[in-house]
Order: C-alpha cells, then structure tokens, then sequence
C-alpha cells in the first residue's frame, strides 16, 4: 500500500527548501566585505580607465569630425 503524504506539510517542506535555496544564491551575491566590494569597483574603473585610454578618437560619440 501507498505511503499516506500530508500535501500542506510536502508544500511547506517544498517552500522551505527554495527559500533555503534563495538564500544561500543571496548570500553569495551579496555577502561580501566591504574591502571586496572596494576593491571590485577598483578593478571596474581601471578596466573602464584603460579601454578608454586606447580609443583612437577624442570624441566621446565615437563619430569622427571628418
């Protein structure tokens, strides 16, 4: 015979387990240090700085004067 399952106690344990779920996805994304955050957004900019740096044109529309 069928093992008898309580569905408002599977739906529950179900929801449990993606709360759980989201939480440790959040915690990942977003537990960091300040420091890591910092030196993220350090990294961010410099990358930014140098791709800018080897544009060919002065004009920050990417169209030429010409």
């Amino acid at each position: 015979m069928a093992e008898i399952v309580n569905l408002r106690r599977a739906r529950k344990a179900r929801d449990r387990a993606t709360a759980e779920a989201q939480a440790a996805q959040n915690r990942i994304e977003f537990g960091r240090t300040k420091a890591e955050r910092t030196l993220t957004e350090a990294e961010k900019t410099l990358a930014k700085r140098r791709l800018e740096g080897h544009r060919l044109t002065d004009d920050p529309d990417g169209k030429d004067k010409a």
